[in-house]
């Protein structure tokens, strides 16, 4: 193999379990994950000093809107470069996406393999569990002082927000919102009942809570029935219809995850045995077509769909070749799309998560996928002739990211392909035409009821007009009508869609 041949050499996870008031500050977070890679590639603290490269996946609190005053560095990769005593010359801090781990990993690699890293760090954290226990029970941040008068760092990804500011007036900026848009277009398109279809959500993550409870870095290791998860409880409330909570990412959480990457020439430099090595024989970059209301249908993803394909393509293998498997499961209808997109079927024997999933081993806001990588790594090392697959995914199946791995050495040269191909034939994809001030007969395309901690909050439709024009509006807030979505199928369902009486957003009122 090459010299500038790209390799993982080492994985570290941090779950942080004890009293907030004692929480690691964000760079510690990211140092402690640093150092749990280095001592997994058999290399001591001192050896980090060698990072030329730097990437550190960013916070939820730094994402448009993020909002809660949580302390942390004003420039996250240098505040972490001072504690490792590294000095790299590439450092970046990525913009927001579930996607940011593979797709640093896979830039990283490229870098690599052009001779312009020898040996790179790609980490991440969340703090939100403890940072929101603290501000609800006044504990201060004390301790989490961190310097503010660095300069900010280089932004990497794309910084477009997930939704136009048309969506978010309609609560399409929230995931807990938009996810259930295309659950029931999926649960809709398929002709399932709803009580049907709310038996499958359980049947599909009842395996994922049983990886997390084996899971010892697992937020919630509990393993739980199908009837529990789907079932509404005081524990268990409805969250945005068909989602329960226990259906839903769980962003409050207090943990880390890195990997190391090196050239091969470094990796032997530094010592790292060859049966830690871990290849990146595959990936591929792109997004869907940005905007929510821009998307062809909302039960399908072209860019699922097109990576997957470009990155077994890239490795010389197909699909039946793959072994362990890591799909993006911040909710549901994430890993039935990603599974249809791919060709996988929801019960594959071989599994669909090596981690329990967002939902249940924890989702620490934009890095979830860096832990399914770090598993992924301790999985492959187990059986070294097998190829694993990982998939993230940003914003609202918006942004997609796919690795495909394996200890087994490459046989090609890596050579990643300009993301731009793929996103080409995306963005060339027909959609509809959208309105923002849609008046008259509308129909129903996806819908979904939005419920608080005390009940109903309100509904959202995504409709279109007598012209066919897609459109977003929320239902009146009577109780009986949101009730009458929950409790019959309403995709297709008629009614009357105007300015609502406040002016700010738009009125459906179904028939």
């Amino acid at each position: 193999m090459d010299d500038r041949t790209p390799v993982l050499i080492g994985a570290g996870q941090f779950t942080y379990r004890g009293e907030p008031q004692a929480s690691p500050a964000p760079t510690q977070l990211l140092k402690i994950a640093a150092l749990g890679a280095a001592q997994d590639a058999g290399l001591a603290e001192r050896d980090l000093a060698a990072i030329d490269s730097l990437a550190v996946v960013g916070f939820t609190v730094d994402a448009p809107g993020g909002g809660r005053a949580t302390p942390h560095s004003a420039n996250p990769p240098l505040s972490l470069a001072r504690a490792l005593g590294a000095t790299p010359a590439w450092s970046v801090y990525s913009h927001m996406g579930g996607n940011s781990p593979q797709q640093l990993i896979n830039v990283l690699c490229e870098r690599v393999s052009r001779g312009e890293t020898g040996l790179g760090l790609v980490v991440g954290c969340e703090f939100l569990g403890s940072a929101t226990k603290r501000l609800t029970k006044g504990l201060g941040f004390d301790d989490w002082a961190e310097d503010q008068s660095l300069p900010a760092p280089e932004r990497i990804g794309d910084p477009r927000p997930g939704a136009t500011p048309y969506e978010a007036r309609h609560g399409l900026g929230r995931p807990i919102n938009t996810y259930p848009l295309l659950e029931n277009a999926l649960r809709a398109r398929d002709g399932r009942s709803i009580a049907d279809h709310q038996q499958r959500l359980g049947e599909l993550f009842a395996p994922f809570t049983e990886v997390a409870a084996r899971n010892r870095d697992a937020w919630f290791p509990i393993a739980r029935t199908a009837e529990e998860l789907i079932t509404v409880t005081n524990r268990n409330r409805m969250v945005g219809f068909p989602y329960t909570k226990y259906l839903n990412a769980i962003m409050d959480v207090d943990q880390s995850a890195g990997v190391l990457v090196a050239s091969l020439a470094m990796a032997r430099e530094l010592g790292v045995p060859e049966d830690r090595l871990v290849y990146l024989h595959g990936c591929a970059d792109a997004a869907d077509l940005w905007y929510p209301l821009d998307r062809q249908n909302f039960h399908s993803s072209p860019a699922m769909r097109l990576t997957g394909a470009r990155a077994l393509e890239m490795a010389g293998i197909g699909l039946d070749q793959i072994g362990i498997i890591d799909l993006y499961s911040c909710f549901p209808v994430a890993v039935e799309i990603g599974a249809e997109e791919l060709g996988l079927a929801l019960d594959d024997p071989r599994g669909l998560t090596v981690t329990g999933g967002l939902p249940y081993a924890g989702g620490p806001g934009n890095n979830y996928a860096m832990h399914s990588i770090a598993v992924m790594m301790q999985r492959l090392r187990a059986a070294r002739d097998d190829y694993g697959l990982v998939t993230a995914n940003g914003w609202f199946l918006t942004k997609q990211s796919t690795g495909i791995y394996s200890c087994r050495p490459p046989k090609a040269p890596f050579e990643r392909e300009d993301p731009a191909i793929i996103q080409r034939q995306i963005d060339a994809l027909p959609h509809p035409v959208v309105t923002e001030s849609p008046q008259g007969r509308a129909v129903i395309e996806t819908y979904t009821v939005v419920h608080g901690r005390e009940g109903y909050l309100m509904g959202i439709v995504v409709g279109r007009d007598e012209a066919d024009r897609r459109f977003v509006a929320h239902t009146p807030t009577d109780p009986a009508v949101l009730a009458s979505l929950e409790a019959v199928e309403s995709v297709g369902r008629t009614g009357t869609v105007g300015p609502a009486p406040e002016g700010q957003r738009n009125l459906f009122v179904p028939d």
